[in-house]
């Protein structure tokens, strides 16, 4: 079974860490996930770490936004910006 990326549209990186602030990846690791060549044993060993990052309310609203995603097919936020309702 398909991995799904963990962004849920939240694109901010902290300067200091370069973890996002809405997935908890790196820039590096982002790159890692799209290329063709990861395989799905990376990917899900990586969504357990970038998990672990993340602590308190950004963990908490990680893992609502990814259960939306996995259900729905689109974060939350990124539903709302394709409605053109978030700026």
């Amino acid at each position: 079974m398909s991995v799904l990326s963990p962004c849920i549209s939240v694109c901010l990186h902290d300067p200091a860490t370069d973890y996002c602030y809405g997935c908890g990846r790196t820039h590096t690791e982002i790159q890692t996930w799209k290329s063709p060549q990861t395989d799905q044993e990376w990917k899900a060993k990586n969504l357990e770490e970038i998990k672990a990052r993340l602590s308190g309310f950004q963990h908490e609203a990680f893992e609502r936004s990814y259960a939306y995603k996995k259900k729905h097919g689109v974060s939350p936020i990124k539903e709302l910006k394709l409605k053109g309702e978030y700026k």
